[in-house]
């Protein structure tokens, strides 16, 4: 993980991905007087911008007299927070026991086959991250998948494809 920090965020045509440094100094400045406000501060970013600049997790480190080592600690310690760029749409689809046997593995397949990444990946445009999970925990409407906060069940392949028009169109 210490190289996808050592490096400013790159999109896939290797184009730097720039953030805007006032808008981490008022997320930051929304947190004064909070006793230990670093997760709550990296919380935002990932909120603000999909995931945590490196330049937003080095300010940190310098308004809060933190070693950036400790920053970065936190920030690579939870699962919610990415050190790279992700999608507008995070999909997530389940490949948990009942999930697999009810076509999981395909609808994940498809999901590649169509946004031209594979699982883990974002696309050029960050409008979709890809994500296989181990289990979303309703087993009763396999296969599932969830796009964002929106989830679905008894997906296949032509529900899929008439799901995803709905968050291509979205992004327009």
């Amino acid at each position: 993980m210490e190289a996808s920090f050592a490096k400013p965020a790159v999109n896939k045509r290797g184009q730097r991905v720039e953030i805007e440094l006032a808008k981490v100094d008022t997320i930051i400045d929304g947190h004064k007087g909070q006793k230990s406000p670093v997760v709550s501060i990296l919380q935002d970013f990932q909120t603000e911008f999909n995931y945590l600049p490196r330049e937003a997790i080095i300010r940190v480190s310098e308004r809060l007299e933190l070693p950036v080592s400790q920053v970065y600690a936190v920030a690579t310690f939870y699962g919610a927070f990415s050190l790279t760029p992700r999608g507008r749409y995070t999909i997530s689809v389940c490949l948990g026991t009942a999930c697999h046997v009810q076509g999981g593995q395909r609808i994940l397949e498809k999901l590649e086959r169509d946004l031209n990444i594979e699982a883990g990946e974002t696309t050029e445009d960050l409008s979709f991250t890809l994500a296989a999970v181990r289990c979303l925990g309703c087993c009763g409407l396999a296969p599932v998948v969830t796009i964002g906060d929106d989830l679905y069940g008894n997906v296949n392949q032509a529900k899929l494809s008439k799901i995803m028009e709905k968050y291509r169109t979205q992004g327009e």
